[in-house]
């Protein structure tokens, strides 16, 4: 009974900017990290970045200097700012939590349904 709801794909210009949204929601007791990861047509999962309940960030070289991770502990969100999109980031975004929900004794991994974002002109 734990949902995680992306939002805020869409289609950009390259050089354009796009902010993605998870929520997770339900019977979540506490989270630990947090990321996004990203699927292009063709092409494996990635990791593209992730945060700790700290604030302590990782990002994947590619998009390094691009992108910022951010998230709100007290309402269960992780943001991406993705500055200076090109081509190659094109493909469905999403959300991951490592979360224990209740009920449960472990913490388990989480996904959402995934966004997409296209760069293209």
């Amino acid at each position: 009974q734990v949902q995680l709801v992306e939002s805020g794909g869409g289609l950009v210009q390259p050089g354009g900017s796009l902010r993605l949204s998870c929520a997770a929601s339900g019977s979540v007791v506490s989270i630990n990290a947090m990321g996004w990861y990203r699927q292009a047509p063709g092409k494996q999962r990635e990791l593209v970045a992730t945060i700790t309940s700290g604030g302590s960030a990782g990002y994947a070289d590619s998009v390094k200097g691009r992108f910022a991770i951010s998230r709100d502990n007290a309402k269960n969100t992780v943001d991406l700012q993705m500055n200076s999109l090109r081509p190659d980031d094109t493909a469905a975004y999403y959300c991951n939590a490592i979360l224990r929900a209740s009920g449960s004794t472990f913490f388990l991994s989480y996904w959402g349904q995934g966004t997409q974002v296209t760069v293209s002109s």
